[in-house]
C-alpha cells in the first residue's frame, strides 16, 4: 500500500472516530497546550540540573518541579532527530537518513531524500486536525525548498531559520541560500538590535498571545539554534564566564562529574571516560585565554536561551495556562567536535563571540559537555545520542525527586502528543507514549536503533550493540552495570552479539538503511 493511500485512510479513520468519540474543540476544550523546546548541539551536562556551569535557573526549576529522565535518547544530529520529533517515526522512514538536500538534480525519492516525506503526517498536521494551534519558531532543518517549509506541514505560524545555522546577529552571505522566513515569505533582518534567541522567543509569544487565553489548545515548537555554531552571545553574558573556564577543560570535566553525582543524577556505576588522545592536557596549552573565550560564549548562549524560556513561562503564568501546559525540554544530539575554521566564514581580526566572528568551541569543550561519556554529534555512543529531558505539567505531573531510569527517545514524543490531544495514535509509530511516567503503567522493554553515516548502535532493555563506521567489529556494553560504556563485553558475548545484530539488520532493512563503504 502506497503512503499516500496510508495516509489517506488515517485522515478517514480520524474523522471517523472524532465524531464517535465526540471530541470537544469548542471553547471548553481542557486539554493541555503542548510545548517543545529543542536546544541545538547542547550537551548532557550542559545545563544545571545535569552538572553545568552555565546559569539555567528556569530550566532548573521546571526539572524541580517536574520530571527528569536519565536515559534520553536523541536521533545524533539535528536532522534526523527534527525528522523524529515531527513525525515519530525513524528518520529512514520519513526521508532524512543522512542531512537535508540542496540539490534538486541529486534527490533520490526515499530514506535519504534529504526533506520530510510528504505522505508522512507531522505531529503539527496531526494536532492541526485535532484542533490545535499550531505554531513554530526557530531551525527547521528538514527541507530547504519551498514547498517543504512549514507551512505546508501543518504549522499555522512560523518565524526561524529554514536551514541549519547560521549568525546570531544576522543571515550571512553564503554559497547556499540561508533563508529567514515568517510565515511563507522571506524576511529580510533588522541591521540593528537582532539576536536569534530572543527573535525566537519573543514570536513565539508573539504567536500564543494572538490568541485568547485558554480558548483553545495550542502546540509550539519552539527549535533554539543555541548553542550551535558559531559562538555568538552579548557580552554582557559572556563576562560571567571567562575566568570560570580559565581553569579548563580538565578540572572542569572533574567538576561536573562530581556534580552530576552529588544532583543524584550519576551513581556508582558511571565511570568518567577518560580524556581521548587528540585533546591534549590543558596545562600544555598556551593559548588559555582564547580557550576560556569559546567555553564562555557556548555557556553564555546556553545562559540566554534559559532567560528566554522564563520571558516564555511568565506568558503563561500571566495567562494562567502554566498549570495546563506540558513543557519538554531536550536537545538534537550530544556537543560536537566539528571545526569549520578551513569555511572561513568569520571576518578576519574578530573576536569570538562577536558579530562577524564564526568560531567552534572544539572537541575538548565537547567532551565536557557530554561528561561523563565518550565521542560526540554523530556517533552512536552515549555521548552522541544522549540528553537532558525535562517534562513540566503541573496539573498531571507531581515533582519528583531524583532521575527517571526508563530509557525514551525522540520518537516518543508524537504518540504522547497524540494521546494528550485524544488522538488515536496509529499502530505503525514506533514509538509509545510517555505517559507512563506520570501514569501508573509499567512500560514495556523494547528495542531502540539508530544510524546515522554508518555509525550504528541498537538498545534493548539494558543491552547496548554498537558500532563506529570504519570498525570491523561491534561493541557490546550492559548499561545496566556500565551506562558509560567502559567495558566492551562483546569478545565474551559473542552469541549476544549475534542475537542483537540479527535484530538490527532487520530493522535496517525495514526502513532502508544504505550500507557506507569503508574507504581503504
Amino acid at each position: 500500500m502506497s503512503h499516500k493511500k496510508t495516509r489517506s485512510i488515517f485522515w478517514g479513520l480520524f474523522a471517523l472516530s472524532s465524531l464517535w468519540f465526540g471530541y470537544k474543540l469548542e471553547t471548553s476544550d481542557s486539554r493541555p497546550n503542548i510545548i517543545f523546546i529543542m536546544a541545538d548541539d547542547l550537551g548532557y551536562s550542559d545545563i544545571g540540573c545535569y552538572g553545568g556551569e552555565a546559569k539555567t535557573p528556569n530550566l532548573d526549576k521546571l526539572a524541580a518541579n517536574g520530571l527528569k529522565l536519565r536515559n534520553f535518547y536523541n536521533a545524533g544530529r539535528c536532522c534526523p532527530t527534527r525528522t523524529a520529533l515531527l513525525t515519530g517515526q525513524y528518520p529512514h522512514s520519513a526521508g532524512m537518513g543522512n542531512m537535508v538536500s540542496f540539490d534538486d538534480q541529486k534527490i533520490s525519492p526515499g530514506p535519504y531524500q534529504g526533506f520530510l516525506d510528504p505522505n508522512t503526517p507531522t505531529i503539527a498536521e496531526h494536532l492541526r486536525q485535532a484542533g490545535y494551534s499550531t505554531y513554530m519558531t526557530g531551525k527547521w532543518h528538514v527541507g530547504e525548498r519551498p514547498e517543504h517549509w512549514p507551512l505546508k506541514r501543518g504549522f499555522d505560524k512560523y518565524f526561524g531559520l529554514i536551514s541549519g545555522a547560521s549568525s546570531f546577529f544576522e543571515v550571512l552571505p553564503e554559497k547556499r541560500k540561508r533563508y529567514m522566513v515568517l510565515q511563507d515569505q522571506e524576511y529580510v533582518l533588522p541591521k540593528e538590535g537582532y539576536y536569534a534567541t530572543d527573535a525566537f522567543t519573543d514570536k513565539a509569544i508573539e504567536f500564543i498571545q494572538g490568541q485568547a487565553p485558554q480558548s483553545k489548545p495550542f502546540f509550539l515548537y519552539l527549535a533554539y539554534t543555541a548553542p550551535h555554531f558559531p559562538l555568538h552571545a552579548y557580552e554582557s553574558d559572556i563576562a560571567k564566564y571567562e575566568a570560570l573556564y580559565l581553569q579548563g577543560w580538565d578540572v572542569l570535566r572533574q567538576q561536573r562529574f562530581a556534580k552530576m553525582q552529588a544532583l543524584g543524577l550519576l551513581d556508582k556505576r558511571y565511570q568518567l571516560s577518560p580524556r581521548p588522545a587528540d585533546i591534549p592536557d590543558w596545562n600544555s596549552i598556551s593559548d588559555k585565554k582564547n580557550w576560556a573565550r569559546k567555553m564562555a560564549v557556548y555557556a553564555a548562549m546556553i545562559d540566554r536561551m534559559d532567560q528566554n524560556i522564563g520571558k516564555l513561562i511568565q506568558t503563561l503564568e500571566a495567562r494562567q495556562e502554566l498549570d495546563n501546559t506540558l513543557i519538554v525540554f531536550l536537545s538534537d544530539n550530544g556537543g560536537t567536535s566539528e571545526n569549520v575554521d578551513d569555511r572561513k566564514l568569520g571576518e578576519p581580526g574578530k573576536r569570538i563571540g562577536e558579530r562577524g566572528s564564526y568560531g567552534t568551541y572544539d572537541a575538548p569543550w565537547a567532551n565536557v559537555s557530554n561528561t561523563p561519556f565518550k565521542l560526540y554529534k554523530s556517533y552512536m555512543h552515549e555521548g552522541g545520542i544522549i540528553s537532558p529531558f525535562i517534562m513540566h505539567w503541573p496539573a498531571k505531573i507531581k515533582p519528583r525527586t531524583g532521575y527517571q531510569n526508563t530509557p525514551g527517545h525522540v520518537i516518543d514524543l508524537l504518540p504522547t502528543s497524540l494521546e494528550l490531544a485524544q488522538v488515536p495514535i496509529p499502530k505503525e509509530l514506533p514509538g509509545q507514549s510517555l505517559s507512563h511516567f506520570w501514569k501508573a503503567k509499567k512500560p514495556k522493554t523494547r528495542s531502540l536503533f539508530w544510524e546515522h553515516i554508518g555509525n550504528k548502535a541498537l538498545r534493548h532493555g539494558h543491552w547496548k550493540l554498537v558500532k563506529e563506521h570504519g570498525d570491523e567489529d561491534w561493541e557490546l556494553y550492559d548499561l545496566s552495570a556500565d551506562p558509560s560504556e567502559s567495558v566492551n563485553l562483546a569478545p565474551q558475548a559473542s552469541e549476544k552479539v549475534e542475537v542483537l545484530k540479527a535484530e538490527y539488520e532487520v530493522w535496517a532493512k525495514q526502513v532502508g538503511v544504505r550500507e557506507i563503504p569503508v574507504k581503504k
